[in-house]
């Protein structure tokens, strides 16, 4: 049985290794000279690490689960993390119990509303209800005015600008069910992880694992058509040849897939809204000392040029980034914001004025290096009945699957629920190939 997997992002090679343990062999296509989409790597000059930051939670069983599967438990480090929250031109723990006691823009009032909000959305497990009330509204309705003025709201500014009230409960909803879940039950102190090299080394390990059962990729490759082959399977075209497989899964963005594949494989029925996309501008900064001692740096100040302040350092072992200390900015924006007119000299120098009216003692000579990294489309705009607005995708062909991002409504954004995700698709999938195999 022979695959082809149209994408190598993280969900196309976890796709690929997951198939790859049956009897069936695959050819992966990416267009790009790297694999792992938005969780590849880069060269910082003395280190390779993650282009943009990522870390992985006790809770994230099912990517641990991958690590572990690919030989990697050893190189799984975990680490206390800390994380702050700057408001009022003050920086203040925010870690702990007694963190949370001791912070001062809240009152024992707003606090006890506050921590009633935190504790009633993590046990929130449907976000059906959640998509048909504003963020505003919801936060308002559970802590109350006051805390949502003192709290929440300068936060969303600072994340998404003019349309913080456009957004339903949803998205701050997943941002209470994921990170509070960082929490160990046993010491009540937040853990984060990570894999020693960064992702680099879990896609050379998956790379490694495909070719010893003789599976392919192909980098810098763009696929040109998608037919259905006359004899049954799927015909790829790329590079001006055609090959057939038995069966093809499409795992890169929808706009790919409309540009690529025959209209009979496929139909995607679309709203009459169409869905907003966040990007990210991200200054990585390498330093010789470090900036912050907070994994995560909350920032509520909407003058600040950066959405927050990834202190990748306070985590992992200098020793992996070459004695060099990381510090990621993440500007989190809309398709029309006017940063995107910006070159990346131009954004890095407003960055780096921020990065000084944040840190008084910042120094430039310090600075090792910068790095402006850009991505367009990173996560849709969670608006209202965002469930009801986004693209459905029916395959009309028995050998063609659609596998991508799109097609996360009840999950967020992240490595572990991509990984989740392939996994509730093999159920079925295998049954197809030993089908198909009779």
């Amino acid at each position: 049985m022979k695959i082809g997997i149209v994408g190598g992002g993280f969900m196309g090679l976890v796709l690929a290794h997951e198939i790859s343990k049956t009897d069936a062999t695959v050819k992966v296509f990416e267009s790009d000279s790297q694999l792992g989409g938005l969780a590849t790597h880069y060269d910082y000059g003395s280190f390779i690490w993650d282009k943009y930051y990522h870390v992985i939670l006790p809770t994230d069983d099912h990517l641990v689960g991958l690590i572990k599967d690919l030989g990697l438990e050893t190189e799984l480090e975990w680490r206390r993390s800390m994380t702050g929250y700057y408001v009022n031109k003050k920086f203040y723990p925010f870690s702990s119990s007694k963190d949370f006691l001791f912070f001062k823009p809240l009152n024992i009032i707003d606090k006890m509303k506050l921590a009633f909000t935190i504790f009633y959305g993590s046990k929130i497990n449907d976000r059906k209800k959640l998509e048909k009330i504003t963020v505003k509204d919801w936060l308002i309705k559970l802590g109350g005015k006051r805390t949502y003025q003192k709290f929440w709201s300068p936060l969303l500014i600072a994340k998404l600008g003019d349309s913080h009230e456009r957004v339903s409960a949803v998205f701050i909803w997943t941002y209470i069910k994921r990170l509070f879940q960082a929490r160990s039950s046993a010491a009540q102190k937040e853990h984060m992880g990570y894999v020693k090299g960064g992702y680099k080394t879990v896609f050379d390990q998956l790379q490694k694992a495909l070719k010893e059962k003789n599976s392919t990729i192909h980098l810098n490759t763009g696929v040109d058509k998608i037919n259905s082959g006359q004899n049954g399977g799927i015909e790829i075209t790329y590079n001006g040849k055609t090959e057939h497989f038995d069966k093809v899964i499409f795992t890169a963005p929808l706009n790919v897939l409309e540009k690529v594949s025959d209209p009979k494989l496929v139909t995607v029925s679309k709203n009459k809204q169409s869905v907003e996309y966040l990007g990210v501008l991200c200054m990585a900064l390498v330093t010789n000392k470090p900036l912050t001692p907070y994994y995560v740096l909350n920032l509520a100040d909407e003058e600040v040029p950066f959405t927050g302040v990834i202190g990748m350092s306070s985590l992992v072992d200098i020793e992996q980034t070459g004695g060099k200390y990381i510090t990621y900015f993440p500007k989190y924006v809309t398709a029309n914001h006017k940063y995107w007119s910006k070159n990346d000299q131009e954004l890095e120098s407003i960055f780096l004025e921020g990065v000084s009216n944040l840190y008084t003692d910042f120094d430039e000579k310090d600075v090792v290096s910068t790095h402006m990294h850009k991505a367009f489309k990173v996560q849709p705009l969670q608006v209202l009945n965002y469930s009801e607005i986004i693209p459905k995708t029916q395959t009309n062909h028995p050998d063609f699957f659609v596998v991508n991002t799109s097609q996360f409504v009840n999950d967020t954004l992240n490595n572990n629920s991509v990984v989740n995700h392939v996994k509730e698709f093999m159920v079925d999938f295998k049954k197809e190939l030993l089908q198909a195999n009779k």
